[in-house]
């Protein structure tokens, strides 16, 4: 028989706290060891119950979600699904969650909890599985310190360059982006991420690299020297008139359950720039991105993927290794020296 996976849940609404485990425990393979309503209660409960993954409410009693999750990554290292409020201040606060090593969040409803909590319940299980999985990265290196930054490229024949990730995606995607210089071709990029996360991902981006950081809204000459984020609920694609690149997003159907999607990103860099382009694939999961990749790779384009001793997750970049997507593998803090490398 296989172990279950133990799971603690820390929130201080009692409704919360119920109806995650009711959701939990109806999963085979997991079972909630134990529930607390504050970090000082969780911290007993961890000693005690020695918890595969952890839920964490970001507002909490006597102390914070944020506070307590950076000791626990200092102490006690272990995976964290954070459980966030779909609102501005909620993206920014689960965003610096993430920046301190949570493995993913899951958005709180503001209206009709019951209902709307049970309709996450799939993805709430996904979730905390990938997490018991998962390798736990805390990040080292502050938010506001300058990485090395690679020196520029002074020529090259690659006209654009795209990048897809999800689940670990938004801290790998800053770690490559804030290591590349100015004077790159585009450089367009799928994450999967809710809408109003996606504004602030964008913003927060901007801030931290020397690199104009935009988030994708309408049709948009893509520039060299800049990045262009998809929006979180709209596909970001390419496209090409006369001489000129564009960005574009439209709101079509779910590709691989995700909108937007990586694979909708990548064929349309084909179908703009071809062999013209160098793609990467970061940490995620799921397989979105792997097709697209292997018909780029088919093209003559140079595919890079992230490996799995750094990836948070190895799905999306393993799924495009399995295919034979893949050109070359890079662990994440080689990643922007290789792009580099590959550009020249």
């Amino acid at each position: 028989m296989t172990k279950k996976i133990k799971v603690l849940i820390v929130d201080d609404s009692a409704l919360i706290r119920l109806l995650l485990s009711e959701i939990l425990n109806s999963d085979p393979e997991i079972d909630v060891v134990g529930v607390a309503t504050d970090p000082y209660e969780a911290r007993d409960k961890i000693k005690r119950t020695q918890p595969d993954v952890i839920t964490l409410d970001i507002e909490m009693p006597k102390m914070d979600g944020l506070t307590f999750l950076a000791n626990l990554m200092r102490l006690r290292p272990m995976p964290v699904v954070m459980i966030s409020t779909l609102t501005e201040k909620g993206a920014d606060v689960t965003l610096k969650a993430l920046e301190l090593g949570a493995f993913d969040f899951v958005c709180k409803p503001s209206t009709d909890v019951k209902g709307n909590l049970n309709s996450y319940a799939e993805e709430i299980c996904e979730k905390v599985k990938a997490a018991a999985r998962s390798r736990i990265h805390p990040n080292d290196l502050p938010p506001t310190a300058k990485p090395t930054r690679y020196k520029a490229v002074s020529d090259t024949s690659i006209q654009l360059i795209s990048i897809g990730a999800s689940t670990g995606g938004t801290e790998a995607i800053k770690e490559v982006i804030r290591r590349l210089p100015t004077n790159l071709p585009p450089i367009v990029v799928t994450q999967h991420i809710p809408d109003v996360f996606s504004t602030s991902y964008a913003k927060r981006l901007n801030t931290l690299t020397d690199i104009e950081v935009i988030e994708v809204r309408e049709r948009l000459p893509l520039e060299s020297g800049k990045v262009y984020i998809a929006p979180g609920d709209d596909h970001l694609f390419v496209s090409k008139s006369g001489s000129g690149l564009y960005a574009n997003i439209k709101k079509t159907e779910l590709v691989n359950r995700h909108r937007p999607s990586v694979d909708v990103l990548f064929l349309s860099v084909l179908d703009a720039v071809g062999d013209k382009s160098l793609n990467v694939i970061l940490t995620g999961m799921g397989s979105d991105g792997a097709k697209g990749m292997l018909a780029l790779k088919q093209a003559g384009a140079i595919n890079l993927a992230q490996d799995k001793e750094s990836s948070v997750v190895w799905g999306m970049p393993g799924s495009a290794v399995a295919l034979g997507a893949v050109s070359k593998v890079y662990p994440l803090d080689k990643m922007a020296e290789a792009i580099i490398k590959h550009l020249k």
